[in-house]
């Protein structure tokens, strides 16, 4: 978020930060404890719940996708980036804001087909969880590809605004 932008989109952006963080803490401590409450069950009293395995497979779906998103509000996503180690820096730029809208048009792809698959969760009425609705259990997914989609459309539009203004500086200096 850049200094000069307004203090509501500030603190619009340190809830939705602590809301992040938060929610991988509560996923991932719930992930360890229902792994080891399986385990222990098991072991020492031949007991076990049906749906805990299920349950733990879907909050590894749910980690991954929030950490995702966290990684694209940081700018610490996964990128193969080989160009920018034999180009100058003020080139690097461009294959940048490539990968940035691609990124941005791909997330935002998966955001409408996880929508869509959503859509026939509930049509078909399928259910996680012994009787959970299913459209419950993924709704993690449009709404992750669609702020990671987000995300990558802010940095996009960052990164061109700085090759333009860069561009700009260069020419009022000459």
């Amino acid at each position: 978020m850049p200094d000069d932008s307004p203090g509501i989109l500030k603190r619009l952006e340190r809830w939705g930060t602590a809301a992040e963080n938060a929610s991988l803490v509560i996923l991932l401590t719930t992930m360890i404890v229902l792994a080891v409450g399986q385990i222990v069950l098991r072991l020492f009293f031949n007991f076990g719940f049906v749906w805990t395995d299920e349950l733990i497979k879907l909050i590894v779906l749910w980690i991954a996708l929030i950490a995702s998103v966290a990684a694209a509000r940081n700018n610490r996503h996964l990128r193969i980036d080989v160009l920018s180690h034999f180009v100058p820096e003020k080139y690097a730029r461009f294959p940048r804001i490539i990968v940035e809208a691609f990124a941005a048009s791909m997330c935002a792809v998966l955001a409408w087909y996880s929508w869509q698959y959503l859509q026939l969760t509930l049509e078909f009425e399928d259910t996680v969880l012994v009787d959970v609705p299913a459209w419950i259990a993924y709704l993690v997914l449009p709404l992750s590809f669609a702020l990671m989609a987000y995300r990558f459309l802010l940095t996009f539009i960052g990164e061109v605004m700085m090759m333009f203004g860069a561009a700009n500086s260069a020419v009022d200096s000459e």
